[in-house]
This record gives C-alpha cells, sequence and structure tokens, in this order.
C-alpha cells in the first residue's frame, strides 16, 4: 500500500477530496490520542511555522514538556515531530510508524474511506507521542488551510490564525475572503482564537465566524510588536504589548514579520493561561530568546559573500522578505538563488525580486513539484532580470551564485523552502537526506512518507 502524499504530487487532488473522516477513524483506532493533550491550534499563510515554534519555546522555558507537529520539513522528515524544539530521533520515528502502521492497514481496509495519506499517518504519529510522552501542551500546525486539514480533528484550548495572504488557491480559493474562510475553520465553538495583524476583509471573516460559534476573538494589533533598538544580524530588541503586560525581548529571528509573530506568540501564550496553562513573563521573554528557526531569513555564511536563505514562496511573502533584505544588508552585487513549486505564483514573487537588481541563478530543486530550471529562467529573463546561470542541481546553483556575488556581495536563496534546504545542505556540508519507501511491519507493503 502506497500512501498518497499531496504535499509532493505534481497534481492538485481538488479540496472536495479532502474530509477529516479518515483521520477521524485512525484516531478512534489509536485510542483517540489528541483529545488528551490540550492544544494550541496554529493556522495561517505566512509565518504559522514560526509563530509556532515560539509558543513552544516559551512553554519549555516555563518548564512545560512540549510536543510540536509542523510541515513541511527542511532537511528530515524527523523535524516534523518534535518535543520541545527537539526533532525525534530517527529510531523513534520508525518506532512511531510501526506503533501506528497496524491502525493505518486497518483504515485502509476495512474504514471505506480508501488508504491513510501520507500526511494523515505523520499527524496521527505525532499525536500518538505527545501522548506517550505525556506532554503538558501540543502546538500543533495546520498543513493546509484549515477546515478539512488533518489536524482539525483537534478540540484545542486556543487557536492562532497568522497573516493571511494568497497562496493554494487552486485548492483554497481566488480570493483572500475564500482563504479565510478556510482558515477560520480551525475555530471552534466557545474556543478562544487569536488573529494576527490582518487585512479588514480578512479579519471581517474572522470576526463572523468567531461570533457565530462563541468563540471569544483576540486581535493582535499591527503596533503591538515596536523595535526599541538598533536591528543587528543576530537579533531584534523589541518591546512587545501583550493582553497582560508589556515585554522587553531579545528576538534572534529576523524581519518585521517576526515581531508580529512574537507579538501573537504572546498573546496566544497569554490566551492559554486562562484556560488553564499559567505562563511567567520570564518565561515569554526567556522563550523569545531562545527560539529558533532554519530557512527563515538564516544567514548561513559571512565568510566572502553573505550567504542568506528563507523559504518565502508567495508574492506576499516574498515582499516581505525584500523588505527585510532591503533593511538589513548592505552588499556590492546581490546574486539570487531561485526556484520554486508548481501552484504558486513565480510571477508574482520574481516582481518583488527585482526591487533588490539582483543576478539570478535558476534552479530546480528535488521536490517532485519544483518547476524545471528552463523555465524558471524564461520568466525571470521576460521580467527584465538576468539569469547568469541555470542548472536543475542546487548545490551546483549555489557554487555559482558564491563565484557570482564575490567577497562583498549577498547570496540569497528563496522561492520555496526546498530551495533554501538544499542550498543549507550545500553550504554548510550537510549529507542530502532522500527517502525511498519505507515498509511497513508486515514487510510486504510500502508507505512513501516523503
Amino acid at each position: 500500500m502506497g500512501l498518497a502524499d499531496f504535499e509532493r504530487s505534481t497534481h492538485s487532488p481538488g479540496h472536495a477530496r479532502f474530509h477529516l473522516e479518515r483521520i477521524g477513524l485512525l484516531a478512534d483506532l489509536l485510542g483517540r490520542p489528541h483529545a488528551d493533550v490540550p492544544a494550541v491550534h496554529v493556522a495561517g499563510t505566512k509565518g504559522k511555522g514560526s509563530t509556532a515554534a515560539m509558543v513552544t519555546s516559551i512553554l519549555s522555558a516555563h518548564s512545560y514538556r512540549v510536543g510540536l507537529y509542523t510541515s513541511p520539513h527542511l532537511h528530515s522528515v524527523v523535524e516534523r515531530i518534535r518535543v520541545g524544539l527537539d526533532p525525534v530521533s530517527q529510531e523513534e520515528f520508525a518506532g512511531l510508524a510501526e506503533q501506528v502502521w497496524p491502525a493505518v492497514e486497518a483504515v485502509g481496509r476495512e474504514g471505506g474511506y480508501g488508504d491513510v495519506t501520507t500526511f494523515e499517518m505523520l499527524t496521527a504519529m505525532a499525536f500518538h507521542h505527545f501522548r506517550a510522552v505525556d506532554a503538558d501542551v501540543q502546538v500543533v500546525e495546520v498543513g493546509l488551510g484549515g477546515r478539512l486539514d488533518s489536524t482539525n480533528i483537534l478540540d484545542p484550548a486556543v487557536s492562532v490564525i497568522t497573516s493571511i495572504s494568497l497562496d493554494h488557491v487552486a485548492t483554497l480559493g481566488g480570493t483572500l475572503e475564500k482563504i479565510a474562510s478556510e482558515k477560520a475553520g480551525i475555530i471552534k465553538p466557545g474556543r478562544p482564537v487569536v488573529s494576527a495583524p490582518q487585512r479588514p476583509e480578512v479579519l471581517d471573516v474572522f470576526r463572523e465566524a468567531a461570533r457565530r460559534r462563541g468563540a471569544p476573538l483576540v486581535e493582535v494589533g499591527a503596533t503591538d510588536a515596536v523595535l526599541k533598538g538598533r536591528r543587528t544580524l543576530s537579533v531584534q530588541k523589541a518591546t512587545i504589548r501583550g493582553l497582560e503586560g508589556s515585554y522587553d525581548v531579545d528576538l534572534p529571528l529576523l524581519g518585521g514579520h517576526q515581531l508580529e509573530n512574537a507579538a501573537t506568540a504572546v498573546a496566544a501564550v497569554e490566551t492559554l493561561a486562562g484556560q488553564g496553562v499559567p505562563v511567567s513573563s520570564d518565561a515569554i521573554v526567556e522563550g523569545l530568546r531562545q527560539v529558533r528557526w532554519p530557512g527563515r531569513l538564516e544567514i548561513l555564511s559571512r565568510a566572502g559573500p553573505t550567504v542568506v536563505v528563507d523559504g518565502a514562496h508567495n508574492p506576499y511573502s516574498m515582499d516581505r522578505l525584500v523588505e527585510a533584505v532591503r533593511r538589513y544588508f548592505e552588499a556590492d552585487r546581490t546574486v539570487v538563488i531561485f526556484g520554486g513549486l508548481g501552484g504558486h505564483s513565480a510571477e508574482g514573487m520574481v516582481s518583488a525580486l527585482a526591487e533588490l537588481d539582483p543576478l539570478v541563478v535558476a534552479v530546480r530543486s528535488r521536490h517532485p513539484r519544483a518547476v524545471c530550471s528552463a523555465a524558471v529562467a524564461r520568466l525571470v529573463s521576460d521580467a527584465g532580470l538576468k539569469v547568469v546561470f541555470q542548472t536543475d542541481d542546487v548545490g551546483e546553483g549555489a557554487r555559482r551564485a558564491v563565484e557570482a556575488a564575490g567577497a562583498g556581495g549577498l547570496v540569497l536563496a528563496t522561492g520555496s523552502l526546498s530551495v533554501a534546504a538544499e542550498v543549507t545542505e550545500e553550504i554548510r556540508g550537510m549529507p542530502a537526506e532522500l527517502y525511498p519507501t519505507i515498509k511497513g511491519p508486515s514487510g510486504g507493503r510500502e508507505a512513501v512518507v516523503v
């Protein structure tokens, strides 16, 4: 039995194909582990992973045992399931797969809903693990959308919705209101929901959904996080205004968007305190100081050209990235390593990158949905930017970009998390982790997990 993997599929299955019945049955066969640990459920277009990591780091700083489930991963599938910010080991991951496999087979054989998908299996593994380690809280990031995402079997203590912008329009809808409606599907009756700063039309959708479900809505304002000192390449010093007070923090994640994510995370943990999980002000400050979340405006090297990676993958996130790059970095020359995935607006991203007046290395990552480098190069050239090299080997592209940038230059790798990951592997000498099929405990069936 091969498990469908819509993250890596080269076609869109159509949103009507998604439902919660199959994951619900799988969870039932495992004893409903998701219901045994209080949850913070995080949806959004941009910043949901960073916000989830911040919430986790803050709760961990208060000495809670915190399960964290996110997607996609950068380098290894084990990164998706963590305790605190530390991923499970490969041995633990394999053990979890073996433990849930009989239920996966049973659902496919007898459930009446078809075979379990890869994401459903990973979600079930995470819930099972968090209960097994006696987690005090689980922080769970939505995979896609919200309403029909597999994680939405949760009845969370707090829901969180980060910044909304146009993305996955073929699946979620072509307007901000339609996308917001899908994200609002995580709002549960009577459960508080925290919203990051949003556009007015998006906030209207959330307000109406919260009103209908009797869910208290906490709205984070755009001015709830304010710089209090000079930005550096290692930290942002800021004052964050929360629900219960203000916090002077040193945030190691760069960019104005990360300040908004931090304000949203603070509102989330303060709201969680009202649900019986108190957090000290010291833990808020310390948790934000210690947070780490690779692949987001991450500086890999300052020797020779400065090398930066960021997983921006839609026009809105690229706009924010370009804004941050212009604020933080001065360079003799900027070389962008760019490659995208099918289903995202590469044209809009290239338009945003044009503000940097870069040279471009067009690449194709290993991701099955990656756009070929020749198509990327044509798109970049049509936008009036100069392509200095194109390749289907991201590592080679990184080497060429470093040469083209020179000692005083900047290399920026972006367009997808897969590009960011493969450039990181090249610069840091990390072996690529490729995933063949994983055999089930019976030995005769296979499940492709990435």
